[in-house]
């Protein structure tokens, strides 16, 4: 229990000196006390004694971001976490239920097409999307039987008549500017973070995460297979119908603030497994703790990397994950017999 408290400590101190710096990085000329005066004094504390200018760059521009990172990066990983366990598929992560995809075509449809007449947001067109990507999948599913492989399956057709629909909108209606404003969020952006986003990201995450914990052992009898799961009393239809279900809200409130930011959630856990082990009790704060770290500083370093321009965060996590990815799928290999 001591071991694992230092490191829950020790992986949240890592985070806020991440964040707090990461905050610091940028034109502006501003250091980690900058940061603290200013979060001081937004929450009641002594007045800030920073200009207006800079109290809004901290407040209003890189602290919304950095915090939405964190929440993207930390949910990302938890999903992949639940996902490989509850599919007993190590290459598995968030997107493979279609969301993401579903949720690209929600946004084309409310930027392109203009619908909602300006009243629904990209983000919330996006989230619509996610989740009618997802009925899909579910419903496919259960049509065919509703095992694992099924499961798989479905989310691969869903992604693929969603990824569709989403190029046929783009080339027949879309000018080159838009084209270019939404290929930008569809590579994955965070950056029109703003505190809405941020508190409605972190409820999802907080929600979700508490119901994976309370899921823990599930998941551990997951690992031995469902038959093996139901033998040691779990009630496998329910439990996966739940986590699934937890695990697509959460992305899709993820992916419609963010867009599609790749590879995290296919990483992040393996990384995470091979610190604290395989138990989800420890694997499911480490990785969401792991994730966190992790996206804030990809993100820190896409804004910076080719200044004044950035690059789309899910850009920089795909040059650092395909790597990774390799290095999965070769110790998940199988050995010809």
């Amino acid at each position: 229990m001591t071991a694992a408290l230092l490191r829950a400590a020790g992986g949240l101190a890592a985070l806020a000196l991440s964040m707090a710096l990461a905050i610091t990085i940028g034109p502006a000329d501003i250091d980690v006390r900058d940061v603290w005066s200013v979060v001081a004094a937004h929450l009641g504390g002594d007045v800030s004694e920073l200009t207006p200018i800079r109290d809004g760059i901290v407040w209003n521009l890189r602290l919304p971001r950095t915090l939405l990172a964190a929440v993207c990066g930390a949910g990302l990983a938890l999903c992949g976490a639940v996902m490989q366990s509850l599919l007993r598929n190590p290459l598995a992560d968030p997107f493979v239920l279609g969301v993401s995809s579903g949720a690209s075509t929600g946004a084309v449809v409310v930027v392109v097409l203009g619908v909602g007449g300006g009243l629904l947001p990209v983000s919330g067109g996006a989230f619509v999307g996610a989740l009618c990507s997802f009925a899909a999948m579910m419903l496919l599913s259960h049509t065919l039987g509703g095992t694992t492989d099924r499961v798989v399956l479905s989310g691969v057709a869903a992604m693929q008549l969603f990824s569709a629909l989403t190029s046929f909108i783009v080339v027949t209606s879309a000018d080159a500017e838009t084209t270019r404003g939404v290929l930008f969020w569809l590579l994955g952006s965070l950056g029109g973070a703003d505190w809405t986003d941020v508190w409605l990201c972190l409820a999802a995450l907080v929600i979700a995460l508490a119901v994976c914990l309370g899921h823990a052992r599930t998941l551990d009898a997951f690992a031995f297979g469902q038959d093996a799961a139901a033998t040691l009393g779990v009630n496998v239809a329910r439990a996966r119908l739940v986590l699934l279900c937890v695990t697509a809200l959460l992305t899709a409130a993820l992916v419609s603030s963010s867009g599609a930011i790749g590879f995290v959630g296919l990483v992040l856990p393996h990384a995470a497994r091979a610190l604290v082990g395989p138990g989800h009790g420890r694997l499911l704060p480490a990785a969401a703790l792991g994730g966190a770290v992790f996206l804030v500083w990809i993100d820190t370093v896409a804004r910076i990397v080719i200044e004044p321009q950035e690059v789309p965060v899910g850009v920089m996590t795909s040059l650092i994950g395909v790597p990774a990815f390799v290095l999965v799928l070769y110790r998940t290999r199988r050995t010809p017999r």
